[in-house]
Order: structure tokens, then C-alpha cells, then sequence
């Protein structure tokens, strides 16, 4: 008798769990637009869910498109250029970014004359005081007369910041490796992606900052081996 009731409880209890699994499981999805001050769409922004980045980015229109899981309570949009902004997802389905406003995370911002030490590093989310920096970032200062000698820029990175190698047209930080062999770093020009450097001047490079590691962990997966941040006087 006691074993037929544990069976009907276990019947009823069953259906219950299954459907609060279920639930837990279900996906809903957000879709906006992420755009600037001047209301100029943003494409290739970052499309983050509680902090952590994903395969979702903008398009040309700075539209995204993302499922999430019910459980999820904040998404985010990470541009190389005006840093992260926030929102509490909160049952929306439609959440729009406006950059250079002054709601969700501030936008990186850097003295126009530091002081010597106090120099900026921008580590992709903000500017760093160089002095106070913990993390592995090197950075090359392009407005110095001598880089225009280099004949290449992957000859200054080479020269100016240690464990480096230049594989091709890419370039390996630390002899960062997986399982099918070097990983090279993410480059950047100006705010977008590219697969190399080849077709940029030494004396068109205003700066390029070098993010190894836990610096570099902010950019996921697609920062494995580290980032190139390069940044070019054309762009002002």
C-alpha cells in the first residue's frame, strides 16, 4: 500500500518538474538598434548577456537580434570605441542604445594632456591611468619620429613589445596556442575588425596598444590570443 502511494506521488510530481524544466529552459527574444549621439547606427557592437559577450553583433543598421533564457536579467552592447552600456532586460523584448548619453556605463574618456605617468591606455572598456595599470598592456606611442623608419607595422610591434612573432600576416603574442596550433591575436584598425596589417603606414599610426591575458579576457573567445588595438591619424 505505501509503495502504490509513493508511486502516485512520484505520477503526479512527475509532469510538474518536467514543465518547470521546461520553463527554465525556454528562450525569449530581444531584438533593438544600438546607434551614437548622432543617432548614426553602430555596426559590429558586441551583444552581451549578463556580462559576458556573445556571437551576436550589430549589423550594418546597428540592428541585433538575440534568444536568451528566461533566467537572464541584464544585456549589454560593447563598442571598441564608446566602451559598454547596460540595460535591465526586465521582460522586454525590444531594448534600444543610444551611445553618448549619460544612462548605462560611462564611455571611455581620455585627458587631452596628461601628465607624464598618467598617460592612457585603452584597454577596450576604458582609459586606464598607465601608471595604475595591473593588467599586460603595451602600448606605442606612433607620433614619435622614429617609428616612421620602421618599413612595416608589424616591424614596430615586433620590435617594441617582447614575445612577439610575426606569422605571415599574423601575429602571435606569447606563443598563444590550442589544440590545431598559434592562435593570433585579434587586430582592430579604428574600431573594426581586420585580417591584417599589411596595407597600413608606419607613419599613419597614431598609436597601438597591445592587450596579452586577463586584459585581453574581455574580449571572449575572439581574444584568446591576445588583441592588437591599433588606432590611425586618418581616423581624426
Amino acid at each position: 500500500m505505501r509503495s502504490r502511494l509513493s508511486l502516485i506521488i512520484v505520477l503526479v510530481l512527475l509532469p510538474l518538474s518536467f514543465l518547470q524544466a521546461q520553463k527554465e529552459g525556454k528562450k525569449t527574444e530581444i531584438s533593438g538598434i544600438v546607434v551614437d549621439a548622432g543617432d548614426n547606427p553602430i555596426a559590429n557592437a558586441i551583444v552581451m548577456i549578463d556580462g559576458k559577450n556573445t556571437s551576436v553583433v550589430t549589423d550594418a543598421s546597428g540592428k541585433y537580434r538575440i534568444k536568451v533564457k528566461s533566467s537572464a536579467s541584464r544585456i549589454g552592447i560593447f563598442t571598441f570605441n564608446n566602451g559598454i552600456k547596460e540595460e535591465a532586460i526586465g521582460g522586454r523584448n525590444e531594448i534600444n542604445f543610444k551611445f553618448g548619453t549619460s544612462t548605462g556605463i560611462n564611455s571611455p574618456v581620455q585627458d587631452n594632456e596628461p601628465r607624464p605617468g598618467e598617460e592612457g591606455i585603452n584597454t577596450g572598456y576604458s582609459y586606464i591611468k598607465k601608471k595604475n595599470l595591473t593588467t599586460d598592456v603595451s602600448k606605442i606611442d606612433g607620433t614619435k619620429s622614429k617609428y616612421g623608419s620602421y618599413k612595416s607595422v608589424y616591424e614596430m610591434i615586433e620590435r617594441e613589445v617582447s614575445g612577439v612573432k610575426i606569422i605571415g600576416n599574423d601575429i602571435v603574442l606569447r606563443d598563444s596556442k590550442d589544440f590545431f596550433g598559434s592562435v593570433p591575436a585579434l587586430l582592430v584598425v579604428d574600431g573594426t575588425y581586420v585580417d591584417d596589417l599589411s596595407s597600413i603606414q608606419p607613419a599613419t599610426v597614431e598609436s597601438i596598444e597591445v592587450l596579452k591575458g586577463a586584459s585581453a579576457s574581455m574580449y571572449g573567445s575572439r581574444g584568446y590570443g591576445g588583441v592588437i588595438i591599433l588606432k590611425t591619424k586618418l581616423k581624426n
